[in-house]
Protein backbone atom coordinates (compact mmCIF):
# COMPACT_ATOMS: atom_id res chain seq x y z
CA UNK A 1 0.00 0.00 0.00
CA UNK A 2 1.16 3.07 -1.51
CA UNK A 3 1.93 6.09 1.25
CA UNK A 4 0.28 9.15 0.98
CA UNK A 5 1.34 12.13 -1.08
CA UNK A 6 3.07 15.18 1.21
CA UNK A 7 0.96 18.02 1.18
CA UNK A 8 2.60 21.09 -1.23
CA UNK A 9 2.58 23.31 1.79
CA UNK A 10 5.31 21.15 3.91
CA UNK A 11 7.46 20.70 0.79
CA UNK A 12 7.03 24.16 -1.04
CA UNK A 13 10.31 26.22 0.23
CA UNK A 14 10.00 29.82 1.97
CA UNK A 15 10.63 32.67 -0.69
CA UNK A 16 13.69 34.56 -0.24
CA UNK A 17 14.38 38.18 -0.90
CA UNK A 18 16.02 36.74 -4.09
CA UNK A 19 13.95 34.69 -5.06
CA UNK A 20 10.91 37.41 -4.95
CA UNK A 21 13.51 39.62 -6.85
CA UNK A 22 13.76 37.11 -9.99
CA UNK A 23 10.45 36.23 -9.99
CA UNK A 24 9.31 39.80 -10.24
CA UNK A 25 12.08 40.54 -13.39
CA UNK A 26 11.26 37.61 -15.31
CA UNK A 27 7.24 38.89 -14.74
CA UNK A 28 8.18 42.44 -15.81
CA UNK A 29 9.92 40.92 -18.74
CA UNK A 30 7.29 38.79 -19.92
CA UNK A 31 4.71 41.35 -19.61
CA UNK A 32 6.89 44.10 -21.63
CA UNK A 33 7.57 41.53 -24.23
CA UNK A 34 3.53 41.47 -25.26
CA UNK A 35 2.82 44.88 -24.41
CA UNK A 36 5.50 46.19 -26.92
CA UNK A 37 3.52 43.84 -29.53
CA UNK A 38 0.44 46.17 -29.30
CA UNK A 39 2.01 49.20 -27.78
CA UNK A 40 2.26 51.18 -31.09
CA UNK A 41 -0.84 50.23 -32.37
CA UNK A 42 -2.94 51.09 -29.42
CA UNK A 43 -0.68 54.36 -28.94
CA UNK A 44 -2.08 55.65 -32.45
CA UNK A 45 -5.90 54.57 -32.10
CA UNK A 46 -6.66 53.96 -28.47
CA UNK A 47 -4.42 55.97 -25.90
CA UNK A 48 -7.26 54.58 -23.30
CA UNK A 49 -6.42 51.07 -23.97
CA UNK A 50 -2.63 51.53 -22.50
CA UNK A 51 -4.10 52.92 -19.12
CA UNK A 52 -6.45 49.71 -18.92
CA UNK A 53 -3.57 47.43 -19.62
CA UNK A 54 -1.48 48.92 -17.56
CA UNK A 55 -3.77 49.38 -14.50
CA UNK A 56 -5.13 45.98 -14.54
CA UNK A 57 -1.80 44.50 -15.45
CA UNK A 58 -0.84 46.63 -12.07
CA UNK A 59 -3.41 44.81 -10.18
CA UNK A 60 -2.18 41.24 -11.33
CA UNK A 61 0.98 42.05 -9.79
CA UNK A 62 -0.71 42.82 -6.30
CA UNK A 63 -3.21 39.77 -6.59
CA UNK A 64 -0.22 37.17 -8.21
CA UNK A 65 1.38 37.83 -4.60
CA UNK A 66 -1.41 35.75 -2.73
CA UNK A 67 -0.87 32.68 -5.31
CA UNK A 68 0.76 30.18 -2.46
CA UNK A 69 -2.48 30.84 -0.02
CA UNK A 70 -5.46 30.56 -2.70
CA UNK A 71 -3.28 29.20 -5.75
CA UNK A 72 -6.12 28.32 -8.18
CA UNK A 73 -8.48 31.12 -7.38
CA UNK A 74 -5.54 33.29 -7.58
CA UNK A 75 -4.50 32.07 -11.24
CA UNK A 76 -7.82 32.20 -12.86
CA UNK A 77 -8.44 36.15 -11.52
CA UNK A 78 -4.73 36.60 -13.07
CA UNK A 79 -5.95 34.61 -16.06
CA UNK A 80 -8.90 36.57 -16.77
CA UNK A 81 -7.38 40.17 -16.31
CA UNK A 82 -4.78 38.68 -18.82
CA UNK A 83 -7.26 38.50 -21.20
CA UNK A 84 -7.89 42.25 -21.90
CA UNK A 85 -4.35 43.02 -20.29
CA UNK A 86 -0.89 42.58 -22.43
CA UNK A 87 0.74 43.47 -18.36
CA UNK A 88 -0.92 40.54 -16.52
CA UNK A 89 0.81 37.91 -19.10
CA UNK A 90 3.49 37.98 -16.71
CA UNK A 91 1.61 37.46 -13.38
CA UNK A 92 -0.38 34.88 -15.22
CA UNK A 93 2.84 32.94 -16.35
CA UNK A 94 4.11 32.92 -12.68
CA UNK A 95 0.51 32.11 -11.11
CA UNK A 96 -0.20 29.02 -13.71
CA UNK A 97 3.32 27.75 -12.79
CA UNK A 98 2.96 27.88 -9.23
CA UNK A 99 -0.53 25.88 -9.62
CA UNK A 100 1.09 23.18 -11.21
CA UNK A 101 3.66 22.55 -8.92
CA UNK A 102 1.21 21.27 -6.99
CA UNK A 103 0.83 18.57 -9.80
CA UNK A 104 -3.04 17.77 -9.25
CA UNK A 105 -4.52 16.85 -12.47
CA UNK A 106 -7.64 18.18 -12.80
CA UNK A 107 -6.23 21.83 -11.78
CA UNK A 108 -3.35 21.57 -14.71
CA UNK A 109 -6.09 20.34 -17.31
CA UNK A 110 -8.10 23.80 -16.32
CA UNK A 111 -4.43 25.64 -16.25
CA UNK A 112 -3.95 24.46 -19.75
CA UNK A 113 -7.55 25.01 -21.11
CA UNK A 114 -8.17 28.79 -19.70
CA UNK A 115 -4.21 29.95 -20.30
CA UNK A 116 -4.70 28.79 -24.31
CA UNK A 117 -8.09 30.38 -24.01
CA UNK A 118 -6.99 33.50 -22.37
CA UNK A 119 -4.22 34.11 -24.61
CA UNK A 120 -6.27 33.30 -27.67
CA UNK A 121 -9.01 36.03 -26.86
CA UNK A 122 -5.94 39.03 -25.62
CA UNK A 123 -4.41 38.27 -29.28
CA UNK A 124 -8.02 38.66 -31.16
CA UNK A 125 -9.15 41.71 -29.54
CA UNK A 126 -5.98 43.47 -28.81
CA UNK A 127 -4.59 45.37 -32.33
CA UNK A 128 -1.48 44.30 -33.80
CA UNK A 129 0.19 45.60 -36.77
CA UNK A 130 0.86 42.05 -37.91
CA UNK A 131 -1.80 38.86 -37.84
CA UNK A 132 -0.43 35.09 -37.83
CA UNK A 133 -3.24 32.64 -38.72
CA UNK A 134 -5.65 31.40 -36.34
CA UNK A 135 -4.22 27.59 -36.13
CA UNK A 136 -0.96 28.96 -36.07
CA UNK A 137 -1.55 31.34 -33.00
CA UNK A 138 -3.94 28.44 -31.07
CA UNK A 139 -1.38 26.36 -31.64
CA UNK A 140 1.56 28.29 -30.17
CA UNK A 141 -0.47 29.46 -27.27
CA UNK A 142 -1.45 25.84 -26.71
CA UNK A 143 2.44 24.38 -26.67
CA UNK A 144 3.30 27.35 -24.19
CA UNK A 145 0.39 26.60 -21.88
CA UNK A 146 1.73 23.17 -21.74
CA UNK A 147 5.27 23.58 -21.59
CA UNK A 148 4.70 26.31 -18.81
CA UNK A 149 2.39 23.42 -17.15
CA UNK A 150 5.11 20.73 -17.52
CA UNK A 151 7.94 23.01 -16.03
CA UNK A 152 5.35 23.56 -13.29
CA UNK A 153 5.45 19.72 -12.51
CA UNK A 154 8.68 19.52 -12.99
CA UNK A 155 9.77 22.28 -10.22
CA UNK A 156 7.11 20.26 -8.27
CA UNK A 157 8.10 17.04 -8.40
CA UNK A 158 12.26 18.26 -7.59
CA UNK A 159 10.81 19.62 -4.14
CA UNK A 160 8.73 16.96 -3.23
CA UNK A 161 11.77 14.44 -3.49
CA UNK A 162 14.77 17.26 -2.05
CA UNK A 163 11.90 16.84 0.86
CA UNK A 164 11.57 13.56 1.02
CA UNK A 165 15.47 12.88 0.84
CA UNK A 166 15.66 15.22 3.86
CA UNK A 167 13.06 13.81 5.87
CA UNK A 168 14.72 10.18 5.12
CA UNK A 169 18.18 11.40 5.73
CA UNK A 170 16.76 13.69 9.07
CA UNK A 171 15.01 10.26 10.08
CA UNK A 172 17.99 7.95 9.77
CA UNK A 173 20.72 9.88 11.59
CA UNK A 174 17.56 10.41 14.70
CA UNK A 175 17.69 6.20 14.37
CA UNK A 176 21.49 5.94 14.24
CA UNK A 177 21.55 8.22 17.58
CA UNK A 178 19.10 6.16 19.24
CA UNK A 179 21.03 3.42 18.24
CA UNK A 180 24.59 4.55 19.57
CA UNK A 181 22.47 5.84 22.81
CA UNK A 182 21.02 2.75 23.36
CA UNK A 183 24.21 0.93 22.66
CA UNK A 184 26.06 2.96 25.58
CA UNK A 185 23.31 2.58 27.77
CA UNK A 186 23.54 -0.87 27.66
CA UNK A 187 27.31 -1.05 27.61
CA UNK A 188 27.15 0.90 30.67
CA UNK A 189 24.11 -0.94 32.76
CA UNK A 190 26.43 -4.14 31.98
CA UNK A 191 28.99 -2.91 33.82
CA UNK A 192 27.33 -1.47 36.27
CA UNK A 193 25.65 -4.72 37.20
CA UNK A 194 28.79 -6.45 37.00
CA UNK A 195 30.53 -3.83 39.16
CA UNK A 196 27.83 -4.22 41.70
CA UNK A 197 28.23 -8.14 41.94
CA UNK A 198 32.05 -8.39 42.01
CA UNK A 199 32.49 -5.48 44.66
CA UNK A 200 29.50 -5.26 46.60
CA UNK A 201 31.40 -8.22 48.86
CA UNK A 202 34.68 -6.06 48.39
CA UNK A 203 33.54 -3.53 49.90
CA UNK A 204 30.93 -4.66 52.64
CA UNK A 205 34.21 -6.38 53.85
CA UNK A 206 36.41 -3.07 54.02
CA UNK A 207 33.70 -1.35 55.76
CA UNK A 208 33.47 -4.23 57.96
CA UNK A 209 37.05 -4.46 59.25
CA UNK A 210 36.86 0.00 59.31
CA UNK A 211 33.86 -0.45 61.52
CA UNK A 212 35.71 -2.85 64.14
CA UNK A 213 39.05 -1.08 64.58
CA UNK A 214 37.13 2.30 65.08
CA UNK A 215 35.11 0.58 67.83
CA UNK A 216 38.00 -1.35 69.11
CA UNK A 217 39.65 0.70 72.09
CA UNK A 218 41.88 -2.67 73.15
CA UNK A 219 44.24 -3.07 70.50
CA UNK A 220 48.07 -2.20 70.56
CA UNK A 221 50.13 -1.14 68.03
CA UNK A 222 50.52 -3.80 66.76
CA UNK A 223 46.97 -5.62 66.41
CA UNK A 224 46.24 -1.98 65.17
CA UNK A 225 48.81 -2.15 62.19
CA UNK A 226 47.46 -5.69 61.78
CA UNK A 227 44.07 -5.04 61.43
CA UNK A 228 44.93 -2.26 58.86
CA UNK A 229 47.22 -4.13 56.67
CA UNK A 230 43.74 -6.49 56.65
CA UNK A 231 41.82 -3.30 55.20
CA UNK A 232 44.66 -2.33 52.47
CA UNK A 233 44.33 -6.03 51.50
CA UNK A 234 40.61 -5.86 51.28
CA UNK A 235 41.00 -2.25 49.52
CA UNK A 236 43.61 -3.43 47.08
CA UNK A 237 41.38 -6.46 46.22
CA UNK A 238 38.37 -4.38 45.44
CA UNK A 239 40.76 -2.36 43.23
CA UNK A 240 42.09 -5.09 41.32
CA UNK A 241 38.02 -6.14 40.81
CA UNK A 242 37.02 -2.56 39.82
CA UNK A 243 39.80 -2.60 36.94
CA UNK A 244 39.19 -6.19 35.64
CA UNK A 245 34.71 -5.86 35.59
CA UNK A 246 35.46 -3.82 32.68
CA UNK A 247 36.26 -7.09 30.85
CA UNK A 248 34.00 -9.05 32.79
CA UNK A 249 30.16 -8.85 31.50
CA UNK A 250 27.12 -10.64 31.87
CA UNK A 251 24.80 -11.98 29.51
CA UNK A 252 21.50 -10.29 29.46
CA UNK A 253 19.60 -13.53 29.63
CA UNK A 254 20.97 -16.24 31.19
CA UNK A 255 23.05 -13.65 33.47
CA UNK A 256 25.45 -16.00 33.42
CA UNK A 257 29.58 -14.47 33.36
CA UNK A 258 30.71 -14.39 29.47
CA UNK A 259 33.64 -15.38 28.45
CA UNK A 260 35.38 -16.89 31.11
CA UNK A 261 38.02 -17.34 31.73
CA UNK A 262 38.99 -13.76 30.84
CA UNK A 263 41.24 -13.21 27.63
CA UNK A 264 44.42 -11.69 28.46
CA UNK A 265 47.71 -10.32 26.29
CA UNK A 266 48.76 -14.15 26.42
CA UNK A 267 45.68 -14.80 24.42
CA UNK A 268 46.30 -12.42 21.14
CA UNK A 269 48.26 -14.87 19.51
CA UNK A 270 45.97 -17.67 19.88
CA UNK A 271 43.46 -15.45 18.96
CA UNK A 272 45.83 -14.87 15.73
CA UNK A 273 46.51 -18.29 14.75
CA UNK A 274 42.73 -19.02 15.04
CA UNK A 275 41.77 -16.44 13.24
CA UNK A 276 44.06 -17.85 10.09
CA UNK A 277 42.54 -21.38 10.85
CA UNK A 278 39.38 -19.83 9.91
CA UNK A 279 40.58 -18.11 6.25
CA UNK A 280 40.85 -14.62 7.99
CA UNK A 281 44.42 -12.99 6.33
CA UNK A 282 45.99 -11.28 9.47
CA UNK A 283 49.75 -10.34 9.67
CA UNK A 284 50.47 -8.84 13.38
CA UNK A 285 53.92 -6.98 14.50
CA UNK A 286 53.64 -7.82 18.37
CA UNK A 287 56.65 -5.04 19.36
CA UNK A 288 55.21 -5.70 22.93
CA UNK A 289 56.71 -9.44 23.20
CA UNK A 290 60.00 -8.22 23.75
CA UNK A 291 59.02 -6.78 27.39
CA UNK A 292 56.80 -9.38 28.59
CA UNK A 293 59.68 -11.25 29.89
CA UNK A 294 60.63 -7.83 31.86
CA UNK A 295 57.26 -6.73 33.00
CA UNK A 296 54.55 -8.46 32.01
CA UNK A 297 51.33 -6.67 30.58
CA UNK A 298 48.46 -6.15 33.62
CA UNK A 299 45.77 -8.88 33.36
CA UNK A 300 42.66 -5.73 32.62
CA UNK A 301 45.79 -4.16 30.07
CA UNK A 302 45.81 -7.29 28.21
CA UNK A 303 41.88 -8.33 28.25
CA UNK A 304 41.53 -4.48 26.38
CA UNK A 305 44.34 -5.05 24.13
CA UNK A 306 42.65 -8.48 23.46
CA UNK A 307 39.05 -7.14 22.36
CA UNK A 308 40.49 -4.57 20.32
CA UNK A 309 41.99 -6.70 18.20
CA UNK A 310 39.43 -9.31 18.06
CA UNK A 311 36.80 -6.79 17.14
CA UNK A 312 39.11 -5.64 14.02
CA UNK A 313 39.25 -8.82 13.35
CA UNK A 314 35.69 -9.83 13.19
CA UNK A 315 35.15 -6.50 11.06
CA UNK A 316 37.66 -7.23 8.45
CA UNK A 317 35.81 -10.30 8.43
CA UNK A 318 32.79 -9.06 7.55
CA UNK A 319 33.37 -6.31 5.73
CA UNK A 320 36.66 -7.07 4.02
CA UNK A 321 36.58 -10.50 3.31
CA UNK A 322 39.84 -11.94 1.68
CA UNK A 323 41.81 -8.60 2.59
CA UNK A 324 45.04 -8.90 4.81
CA UNK A 325 44.34 -7.18 8.12
CA UNK A 326 47.59 -5.72 9.75
CA UNK A 327 48.03 -5.40 13.64
CA UNK A 328 50.89 -3.65 15.20
CA UNK A 329 51.11 -3.67 19.22
CA UNK A 330 53.80 -1.21 21.00
CA UNK A 331 54.53 0.68 23.85
CA UNK A 332 56.12 0.25 27.24
CA UNK A 333 54.84 0.93 30.78
CA UNK A 334 56.31 4.95 30.55
CA UNK A 335 54.36 5.31 27.23
CA UNK A 336 51.27 2.70 27.48
CA UNK A 337 50.05 0.67 24.85
CA UNK A 338 49.20 1.12 21.26
CA UNK A 339 47.46 -0.87 18.92
CA UNK A 340 47.11 -0.33 15.45
CA UNK A 341 44.76 -1.91 12.86
CA UNK A 342 44.75 -1.71 9.18
CA UNK A 343 43.00 -3.20 6.11
CA UNK A 344 41.96 -2.19 2.67
CA UNK A 345 38.02 -1.05 2.32
CA UNK A 346 35.70 -3.62 0.89
CA UNK A 347 33.81 -3.96 -2.01
CA UNK A 348 30.33 -5.24 -2.42
CA UNK A 349 28.03 -6.69 0.64
CA UNK A 350 29.41 -7.24 3.56
CA UNK A 351 29.66 -11.05 4.47
CA UNK A 352 27.71 -10.59 7.41
CA UNK A 353 25.15 -7.83 8.38
CA UNK A 354 26.26 -5.55 11.17
CA UNK A 355 24.89 -3.12 13.38
CA UNK A 356 28.16 -0.80 13.46
CA UNK A 357 27.82 -1.15 17.43
CA UNK A 358 30.45 -2.99 17.76
CA UNK A 359 32.82 -0.15 17.51
CA UNK A 360 30.80 1.87 19.85
CA UNK A 361 31.12 -0.58 22.67
CA UNK A 362 34.89 -1.20 22.04
CA UNK A 363 35.13 2.88 22.70
CA UNK A 364 33.07 2.96 25.38
CA UNK A 365 35.36 0.24 27.11
CA UNK A 366 38.89 1.86 26.09
CA UNK A 367 38.01 5.58 27.70
CA UNK A 368 36.69 3.28 30.25
CA UNK A 369 39.66 1.96 30.99
CA UNK A 370 41.59 5.75 30.24
CA UNK A 371 42.80 5.10 26.93
CA UNK A 372 41.89 6.97 23.24
CA UNK A 373 40.07 4.89 20.88
CA UNK A 374 39.79 6.53 17.27
CA UNK A 375 38.13 4.52 13.86
CA UNK A 376 37.84 6.23 10.29
CA UNK A 377 38.86 5.86 7.11
CA UNK A 378 42.82 6.48 5.73
CA UNK A 379 41.87 6.97 1.72
CA UNK A 380 40.99 3.65 0.58
CA UNK A 381 42.19 2.15 4.16
CA UNK A 382 39.99 1.43 7.11
CA UNK A 383 41.99 2.44 10.48
CA UNK A 384 41.26 1.47 13.87
CA UNK A 385 43.31 3.07 16.34
CA UNK A 386 43.41 2.57 20.39
CA UNK A 387 46.01 4.39 23.09
CA UNK A 388 45.72 2.27 26.35
CA UNK A 389 47.35 3.57 30.08
CA UNK A 390 50.06 0.53 31.01
CA UNK A 391 47.52 0.49 34.65
CA UNK A 392 49.19 -2.43 36.61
Amino acid sequence: MSSARTAPEDYQPRLSRWGHVWRTAVMLFISGAVLLDSFGTSWRENTWRIVVDVALGLLAYVVVHFRRRRPLTVATVVLLLSVVSGVAAGPALLATVSVATRRVYWQIAFLIVTNTAAAQVYWYISPSDSRDPVWVTFTGNLAASGALVAWGMYIGSRRELLHTLRQRAERAEGEQDLRVGKARAEERARIAREMHDVLAHRISQVSMHAGALAFRSDLDAEALRSGIGDVQVKANAALTDLRSVLGVLRDRETGELANRPQPTYDDVHVLVTESRSAGVRVWIDDLLADRVGDEPVPEQLGRTVYRVVQEGITNAHKHARGALLTVRLAGSAEDGVEVLLRNPLGFGESAAPGSGLGLIGLRERVELAGGRFLAERDGSTFVVRAWLPWTP
